[in-house]
């Protein structure tokens, strides 16, 4: 299918798709609520209670209108009734559960038949660092069906925007790492990134010293059972996407007794080293982009990007080559080769994107960066007045404080070489090049991963999708112990976003009928 998309358009798309934002390196103001308290009163799926380890009751959480929500064109979402946010208090440090705390940022969307209403499901979108809460608005019609007997829930994980978002110096520090230039050719450019990355890691530390040690995904599992408990849902059902499926496999593993229905959808592999990851989604961004190269060239229509696949992909090499040293000028901004680097792989998320990559690559080889830039824009988080959304902050400091790994100079440099091996476009050094300079230290906590005595978990891997390989998926299942195995063989990041009505079919009947899909079932493509 190749269907011409708008700059809008794909932004709406790019918003839930880009779930699995790859490292910068690689591939990879909450308004006040106003309202009383309306704690969510009906039973959750199990018969039994759920087995709380939290410290302390977090309380109902104060329900009311939404008042700076945005969508991705920065107009506010159509108003609901139904919509609702709030705020939910966790302990900033669990280790002193009586001492500072912060606000944690939730959304909802009440069910559309409570009559019927199971209890709530609750999503991460991914990243590390997506706003559930500005994402959950924009994405639920594609959740429609689950929307009738289920409140839909969201929120921003501590270090994401309204939940204390991390951020790391000024708008033009975080713009100028961005931009960087991501194929080093010699040692000079190489140590033009190293400073870049170090510079931009400690602003992270000077402007978010506070948050930083705190964030992180084994206390987000926590702030997620608390979540559960002022929702007064007995166990917590869940859809995890990309990341999200990290932080639900790791509140499996601490919780399982509280685990409802749970879907994690393009799974991640919390045991891989940063290296292994890197190679992995080098591999699956490559493997994307030769399917996009060959959808174009083979399509009804002429291929603007070149006659044949090795000749597209020598202009797109020649162009990106050009932008190091002469950026295209798009009003007071340039696109340099990192950022068009940046809006091809965003364009992979999803094949729904591809004639938008098309075009892109067809106008910049003319001169005309607008849609290469609108796309990284959408991938960084950019709003159309300039301001960023903590995304591509918050990203880092998550994931590196989810891994005690900090590569030396040499392992980095062995990691480059493979990757760019594997793909000379989306090779790279990945997250091991800014971890390597956090402010903080890691744990490996988050990479244990058990779910024994849990209820079913199903995992849904895409064979198409290049942020979350499909070999990650069962990896994941084989760890949980309790994990179901789905495979889908269609393009693109997230199963379920793809439309595919047998994924959905599954999905839906799991989570609205607890019918738990046989043990290796299979989604034909469309």
């Amino acid at each position: 299918m190749r269907r011409i998309l708008t700059a809008v358009a794909v932004t709406t798309i790019l918003s839930t798709a880009l779930a699995a934002c790859g490292s910068r390196n690689g591939p990879g103001g909450y308004g006040a609520v106003a309202g009383t308290s309306e704690p969510s009163s009906a039973p959750g799926v199990s018969a039994s209670p759920g087995v709380s380890t939290s410290q302390g009751s977090p309380g109902p959480i104060a329900w009311g209108p939404c008042t700076d929500l945005r969508r991705p064109d920065g107009a506010p979402p159509k108003s609901s009734p139904r919509l609702q946010c709030g705020r939910l208090r966790v302990p900033l440090d669990y280790a002193r559960p009586d001492g500072e705390t912060l606000d944690m940022a939730v959304v909802r969307i009440r069910a559309a038949e409570p009559g019927k209403r199971i209890g709530s499901l609750v999503f991460n979108f991914g990243g590390p660092g997506a706003s559930g809460v500005n994402t959950l608005p924009q994405a639920a019609k594609l959740f429609g069906t689950l929307n009738t007997r289920y409140d839909l829930v969201s929120f921003d994980p501590r270090g994401v925007e309204r939940s204390d978002g991390v951020k790391c110096g000024t708008t033009k520090d975080l713009e100028r790492f961005l931009a960087m230039d991501t194929q080093a050719t010699d040692d000079a450019e190489r140590a033009e990134q190293e400073k870049t990355i170090k510079g931009f890691a400690s602003s992270c530390g000077q402007t978010s010293g506070r948050i930083l040690p705190h964030v992180g995904t084994v206390n987000a599992a926590r702030d997620m059972d608390r979540l559960r408990e002022a929702l007064d849902d007995r166990r917590l059902n869940y859809f995890g996407i990309s990341y999200g499926t990290h932080l639900g496999a790791v509140y499996a593993t601490r919780f399982p007794q509280n685990v409802g229905r749970f879907v994690l959808d393009a799974p991640v592999d919390p045991s891989l080293t940063l290296e292994r990851r890197t190679l992995a989604q080098a591999a699956g961004f490559q493997q994307a982009y030769e399917s996009f190269l060959k959808d174009c060239v083979n399509g009804p229509g002429q291929c603007e990007v070149g006659a044949d696949a090795t000749i597209a992909n020598k202009n797109v090499d020649n162009f990106l080559t050009d932008l190091k040293s002469s950026p295209l000028p798009i009003d007071d901004r340039t696109l340099t080769q990192g950022l068009a680097g940046t809006g091809i792989a965003a364009a992979l998320y999803s094949e729904l994107t591809w004639p938008l990559l098309e075009q892109g690559l067809r106008r910049g080889f003319k001169g005309d960066g607008r849609i290469l830039m609108a796309l990284a824009d959408s991938y960084n988080g950019r709003m159309p007045d300039g301001s960023y959304s903590t995304l591509m902050s918050s990203f880092p400091a998550i994931s590196c404080v989810d891994t005690a790994e900090r590569p030396s100079r040499e392992q980095l440099a062995r990691t480059e070489a493979t990757a760019l091996k594997i793909s000379p476009l989306f090779g790279s050094a990945g997250m091991g090049a800014i971890c390597t300079v956090w402010p903080v230290p890691g744990s490996d906590e988050a990479k244990k991963v058990n779910a024994t005595g849990s209820a079913p978990i199903v995992v849904i891997g895409g064979k198409g999708d290049p942020a979350t390989p499909y070999q990650w998926a069962p990896s994941l299942t084989s760890q949980l112990r309790t994990g179901v195995l789905v495979t889908y063989k269609g393009e693109g990041h997230g199963a379920y976003l793809s439309g595919d009505p047998c994924v959905k079919k599954l999905t839906d009947g799991y989570l609205l009928d607890g019918k738990v899909p046989a043990t290796g079932a299979v989604c034909p493509s469309p």
